[in-house]
């Protein structure tokens, strides 16, 4: 991608200048356009690139997927709710109008299965998430759900289907926000047979434990045969994930397709600051033990050390210089949510903290930890930290990304029928499914652009064509297994 710099002149009249200014408003605009249209991509229909399936039918899918919620007015469908169940049930009608084999497991997740021509090969398996967080958009998880259905049911509509040499399955995940139970990926983690049994004995708000959820939709797990949900290894040849980018770089270079070379490490903490009720007229200043005067400390605290981590830490043993450089650049760290209960003497709040490098990351919940119970400390106050969640940074497999890269490529000739420049290559600063699914097996990931990098939110947005895009390179990967 070409860059243009301006440079004004020191000695320019107002005239100009204000001349000058609209000029270079018009040229941004005629080059935005211009990158725009380049990737934009020809209404003709051809049969070899399935439009009507890979874009029309999948756009039109996925803004009746963001119609099943749970919230009226807004997007919300959390683990084993009632909208949740209800999305359920549409995913597996669209898996078996592709012509799969469906099935919900003892966790919810749903299945959809082709066997090819070889049933005993290791399988494909490509999946993501159906839940959502609070007020969410419609293309974060759901995108790629439906981009793999799409594609396979293109390959049945060419009678293709059966002749895939390996069993190719899709997987909508159950859970992956973690909204409801504060346990992330408990569908994947579940497939992945790294889920303790433990988890199915957390609470959430209600009270209502995973195990609860699970058999008021009529599915009874017990701890015993959690282990049932775990995949053989040698049964599976690989996990591929299509997801939106949630964030700017790939709308920046204006490409609609990018390859992923790794993802964040991640750990969530819930933070519990118990402190003693006092009159708000009658306590002296010097006596108060007020948790969330320390508990707005502790978040500046937080801050602080994520935006300037150098500021905090040394370069000894435990964390080296390249350590350090690796935290300035990619550490990010935020709190979630906060609750007072009862009254105003306990205050709960969630810190989600990530970075590329995993013993960076460790350094950094070092110091942060101690820090903080030497403010709750000062304060008279008592201070919990729970880790609630623990991700490694996960790497892409090379040979399922060069592929991924291939197939990406190849899907964007065919559709601009001119070479375009190389595919992206980006690191992942948000989890996904395939984190998890990286104990089980080799995983690769495909981003796909989306505007202004926003995601979460009701203002996600992705161009039909680039949905287009990410469902015609998933089928030309799917083409390499033929």
């Amino acid at each position: 991608m070409a860059t243009v710099c301006f440079t004004k002149p020191h000695h320019v009249s107002a005239n100009n200048n204000h001349c000058s200014s609209i000029f270079l408003c018009c040229f941004l605009l005629s080059l935005l356009s211009n990158a725009a249209s380049s990737y934009m991509f020809s209404d003709e229909k051809r049969d070899d690139l399935f439009p009507e399936i890979l874009r029309d039918e999948a756009v039109t899918r996925l803004n009746d997927l963001g119609k099943v919620s749970d919230a009226d007015g807004y997007l919300e469908r959390m683990f084993m709710s009632p909208a949740s169940v209800r999305a359920a049930s549409l995913i597996r009608e669209w898996m078996e109008d592709a012509g799969l084999r469906t099935w919900v497991d003892l966790m919810g997740n749903v299945h959809g299965r082709v066997e090819g021509m070889n049933a005993s090969a290791g399988a494909l398996l490509i999946g993501s998430h159906s839940d959502t967080v609070v007020d969410a958009g419609i293309f974060d998880g759901s995108l790629g759900i439906i981009s793999a259905i799409s594609a396979l049911k293109a390959l049945k509509s060419a009678g293709k289907l059966g002749k895939l040499k390996r069993p190719v399955e899709v997987i909508a995940f159950s859970d992956e926000e973690g909204v409801r139970f504060q346990s992330t990926f408990l569908g994947s983690a579940a497939v992945a047979g790294i889920l303790p049994a433990t988890v199915l004995q957390i609470s959430d708000k209600s009270r209502v434990t995973v195990q609860d959820a699970l058999k008021e939709n009529n599915i009874d797990i017990a701890e015993e045969n959690l282990l049932q949900l775990k995949y053989n290894p040698a049964s599976v040849w690989g996990y591929v994930e299509v997801h939106i980018e949630q964030g700017p770089v790939l709308e920046w270079v204006g490409f609609p397709l990018g390859v992923v070379k790794g993802i964040a490490g991640q750990t969530r903490l819930k933070v519990t600051v118990r402190g003693s009720q006092g009159h708000a007229g009658t306590v002296p200043m010097a006596m108060r033990q007020d948790p969330m005067a320390a508990t707005a400390e502790l978040i500046v605290l937080l801050e602080s050390l994520c935006k300037r981590p150098k500021d905090y830490l040394s370069v000894d043993s435990h964390c080296d210089g390249s350590t350090l450089e690796s935290l300035s650049n990619s550490l990010v760290c935020t709190v979630g949510e906060i609750s007072t209960w009862p009254s105003a003497s306990n205050v709960t709040f969630t810190i989600d903290l990530r970075a590329i490098d995993d013993k960076g990351r460790e350094a950094i919940l070092y110091e942060l930890s101690n820090r903080m119970y030497q403010i709750c400390e000062s304060r008279s106050v008592s201070c919990n930290i729970e880790r609630k969640h623990d991700a490694n940074a996960v790497m892409c497999d090379s040979e399922l990304s060069s592929q991924l890269k291939s197939a990406a490529y190849g899907a964007l000739k065919m559709m601009t029928r001119e070479s375009k420049h190389e595919v992206p290559v980006m690191m992942s600063g948000a989890g996904h499914d395939a984190m998890a699914m990286s104990h089980l097996t080799k995983v690769g990931m495909l981003f796909v652009r989306c505007r202004g990098g926003v995601s979460h939110s009701p203002a996600e947005h992705v161009l039909d064509d680039d949905v287009w895009a990410a469902g015609l390179a998933i089928l030309a990967f799917l083409d390499t297994h033929m």
